[in-house]
């Protein structure tokens, strides 16, 4: 049945037409849902067939949106790639959860604006609140004052700059232009952002130094005080320090401890990039991974990768929000209000002015899901991670790259009779066939110059049977590569 379009040009979608529709997509929200499952986690479609299957101008006149919900159906869903599937091992695997869509849905319909206290007050009470929680739930100290942002990259961007705001006390007046030449260290294994961020506060190319990693992919400290020595000695300036918990390739784990104190002796600002790997703090046995990121300056944690939050929601802690606040803070005369000092104004901790109610849905998952569940499910992922571990160890057509610390494992396929580029055309073929099938969905990385596969295991959904078709699907495709299949 069609929806008859108002004709009321000063209105909106009637209300009650709105509840009537609101309730089709609930009902159709609860059955993907369920049924996700069942689904190709990745669409048998190629670039531009989804786009044609539209019309290349805008209507002229409104449409009815039952027509709209009805493309919806079979346009747009039949062309998308299930993140939400209990099957979809690859980037990083995640949950948007039913408590976290509930209060999207609700953020979608308040539409406030939390940049300044008095836009949206309990906007930005209950961001402070949601941080502070899950800062309690990390095990990080009451100096940590955190923020939400869109994504990781957002919030190193940010904390680089309060690293270059407080390296460079006249670059607000003076720009990076009349800087002396200064640089910021990762890993080669840190994440792509941190170099993007770098390019984007000014540094450029020459102002990135990766710094090489040890046998288990983790920073070197000792690598990292020569190149910081080097600098010094030719006059460049060191700003900051970025380590990684949980790299994007395999999840390994940088010397939190060891590299801060490496930072603290030459004046460096040390961020973690912790926005994977960080929410495995709550779960007590693995705390001890995180030793040492207490040392640092801001740390970045993701409840959007593996605390079952609906994208975006990246949080950033900053021991010295200050800092923050100074690298940033504008106020020009129409967001003046008489609640400044008294209320935070959020625009003051980073780029965007407009900001979106984020903490709501991170509020509902916390709440529903509390300390207790949320350790178990991340426990019964780091479980699922091992054993997947362990199949690969003792098959002998595979090998791991990399320690799988969290649930995140890497690895590839090897073969006496393929070696250097062949070998690797191999595994992407093994990938292709394995993500062809629409049975399951991985990506491939690149470590020390060889192709390797990741499965990486973080959905609510996702249980023994579906990690396990997935190996027989690596198996089975390895069989047309020379391998053979191992029970």
């Amino acid at each position: 049945m069609t929806s008859p379009i108002s004709t009321d040009l000063g209105s909106d979608l009637p209300v009650e037409e709105f509840r009537a529709l609101a309730h089709e997509v609930a009902d159709w929200a609860a059955d993907y849902l369920g049924g996700v499952g069942s689904l190709p986690v990745l669409p048998g479609v190629r670039p531009g067939d989804v786009r044609s299957a539209l019309p290349a101008t805008p209507p002229l006149q409104g449409e009815s949106l039952t027509e709209v919900l009805s493309d919806f159906r079979d346009v747009i869903v039949p062309g998308l790639t299930h993140w939400n599937h209990p099957s979809f091992f690859g980037y990083f695997a995640m949950t948007g959860s039913g408590p976290g869509i509930l209060a999207e849905m609700l953020t979608a319909a308040l539409n406030v604006n939390a940049m300044v206290w008095r836009s949206s007050p309990s906007g930005t009470e209950l961001e402070e609140l949601i941080a502070d929680w899950l800062r309690q739930l990390l095990g990080l100290p009451p100096s940590f004052d955190g923020v939400i942002n869109d994504t990781a990259s957002s919030s190193s961007l940010h904390a680089l700059a309060a690293a270059r705001e407080e390296a460079y006390p006249n670059v607000r007046n003076e720009g990076m232009f009349q800087q002396n030449p200064g640089r910021i260290y990762a890993s080669e294994e840190a994440h792509s952002s941190i170099e993007k961020a770098t390019l984007t506060l000014g540094f450029g190319r020459s102002g990135y130094q990766r710094i090489k990693t040890d046998g288990r992919l983790s920073m070197c400290p000792a690598a990292l005080r020569s190149a910081i020595q080097e600098d010094v000695a030719l006059g460049l300036k060191p700003v900051a320090v970025v380590t990684t918990l949980g790299t994007t390739s395999t999840a390994a784990l940088d010397p939190v401890r060891e590299v801060a104190d490496v930072a603290q002796e030459f004046g460096l600002w040390l961020h973690v990039d912790a926005a994977y790997g960080g929410p495995a703090a709550i779960v007590p046995e693995l705390r001890e991974l995180f030793d040492g990121w207490e040392m640092a300056d801001s740390i970045v944690v993701n409840p959007h990768k593996w605390l079952f939050t609906p994208v975006d929601c990246s949080l950033l802690y900053c021991r010295r929000p200050e800092v923050l606040i100074r690298a940033f803070s504008i106020v020009p005369e129409y967001l003046k209000t008489p609640e400044t000092g008294a209320g935070r104004n959020l625009m003051d901790y980073g780029v965007p002015l407009g900001r979106r109610f984020r903490a709501l849905k991170l509020w509902f998952v916390l709440r529903y899901f509390g300390r207790q569940g949320i350790v178990d499910r991340l426990r019964s992922h780091v479980a699922l991670a091992q054993e997947l571990a362990a199949w690969i160890d003792a098959a002998p057509a595979w090998e791991r790259v990399a320690p799988a610390p969290l649930s995140l494992v890497a690895f590839r396929f090897v073969s006496k009779r393929l070696d250097g580029a062949a070998l690797d055309d191999a595994n992407h073929r093994i990938m292709e066939r394995v993500n062809e099938s629409g049975e399951a969905f991985l990506t491939h990385t690149v470590v020390r110059g060889r192709t390797c596969l990741r499965v990486s295991i973080g959905n609510l959904k996702t249980t023994h049977a579906h990690v396990r078709h997935t190996w027989k699907l690596l198996q089975e495709a390895a069989t047309y590569e020379g391998g053979s299949i191992h029970p």
